[in-house]
């Protein structure tokens, strides 16, 4: 067996970045509204990093950014922050939770060298950096609660957690700035779960002020992270429930041509499983990848019925569409907006097992990150693939990974 390439590392370097100025670039191909919708998985998610230098680096305005667990942490450090900082703000908070949280990891250079070696070193190194996350817990993130919960014993909600992810609001307290988010510039919206009622929930700087909480509620997943208290209710990680903010997006109000940059962190296709740590880790991928092609596949469809509705509409006089309740509320419910779906999904590595979601190390984060980066140029270099569908659904998608 071959050993790997070396490590893109350069792909995250401060210096790479491209700066952008304070003049906000036009929309490409006339949308009115261009989205980032960033999906959970844990140390999976500075994919999206890599994806938003990708968007930074071809001067690609945000005007919506929806984000659930990892994806809602994202979307704070992004919205957070001035265009030309938050990339920036991305390496610095992935570099800082991705050392271990009390005994120092290896040193660089030999953690690179261990991690470009064969499939089976890395596979043991990535597993003992996985293994430090349960143990020790990450840096600026989440540290072992200390008493633990104990069976048959009861506790305030929010200490019943294997981890305590104090740490975590001093980081975003650091990292972001929330009155920027406040500001409303970027619309932002986190999805979480209420855990007493079950409800799915979002919480949208059109609707409210956002504040740490709300973004560590996205990413309080059960049991290893506590359910966080907003105004007296106690939420959950979104992706209990949903692990996908698209819907979120495509349903908005009122309705706008949309642009959207979707990033999954898990993907619904992959190989048959041979061994039980296989199944573990198909499992997640099938679980947390939400039933992303169902819901773009629902979405379509719907898009379909408003066009039609739309064009059997415009054979109705005048008078009677305006009067009529019933054609009242059809045309309400019909449609000429256009949405294009530009879908980033990570893709699998050959050493990678059921513990990639919690598998923190800087190695993995930036070939992560450079995956990232990789995709969206790609992305990006296709001819025409941003622009307005001219089809009579009014609705495309389009995944690099399906035209290779």
């Amino acid at each position: 067996m071959k050993p790997h390439a070396p490590t893109q590392r350069q792909a995250v370097d401060a210096a790479d970045l491209h700066r952008e100025s304070g003049v906000r670039p036009p929309r490409p191909f006339g949308y009115e509204t261009i989205a980032l919708v960033l999906q959970g998985g844990g140390a999976l998610g500075a994919y999206q990093a890599g994806v938003y230098q990708g968007l930074h680096e071809a001067r690609m305005p945000i005007d919506w950014i929806a984000g659930i667990s990892i994806g809602a942490l994202n979307t704070a450090l992004i919205a957070g922050n001035p265009p030309e900082r938050r990339a920036t703000r991305l390496r610095e908070f992935w570099e800082t939770i991705c050392r271990p949280a009390y005994f120092s990891g290896l040193p660089a250079a030999f953690e690179f060298a261990l991690f470009d070696s064969f499939d089976q070193v890395r596979t043991l190194f990535t597993a003992s950096q996985a293994a430090s996350a349960m143990l020790q817990g990450q840096h600026g993130f989440f540290v072992p609660r200390f008493p633990p919960p104990l069976p048959g014993m009861s506790d305030q909600p929010e200490k019943i957690s294997w981890y305590d992810t104090s740490a975590l609001r001093d980081t975003l307290v650091k990292l972001c700035d929330f009155e920027r988010i406040n500001e409303g510039e970027t619309r932002v919206s986190v999805g979480a779960v209420n855990v007493g009622t079950g409800n799915f929930v979002y919480f949208d700087n059109t609707r409210m002020v956002l504040k740490p909480e709300h973004f560590m509620a996205s990413g309080a997943l059960p049991p290893a992270f506590a359910p966080v208290e907003i105004d007296g209710e106690y939420y959950w990680d979104g992706g209990v429930v949903s692990n996908t903010p698209l819907m979120e997006v495509l349903r908005g109000q009122p309705r706008r041509d949309t642009l959207v940059f979707q990033v999954d962190l898990w993907s619904a296709c992959g190989p048959l499983p041979r061994t039980i740590a296989d199944v573990a880790e198909r499992t997640k991928d099938v679980q947390y990848s939400s039933r992303t092609r169902f819901v773009t596949d629902t979405l379509a469809r719907e898009q379909r019925y408003r066009n039609v509705l739309r064009h059997l509409l415009e054979r109705v006089p005048r008078a009677q569409r305006v009067s009529d309740p019933w054609c009242v509320e059809a045309a309400e419910l019909s449609s000429n907006k256009r949405y294009n779906v530009q879908h980033l999904i990570y893709r699998r590595k050959a050493y990678e097992h059921h513990y990639k979601d919690y598998q923190f190390g800087v190695s993995t984060m930036r070939e992560h990150w450079s995956a990232g980066l990789d995709d969206i140029r790609a992305t990006l270099a296709v001819d025409g693939g941003l622009a307005l569908p001219e089809n009579d659904m009014g609705f495309i998608t389009h995944d690099i990974h399906r035209t290779k």
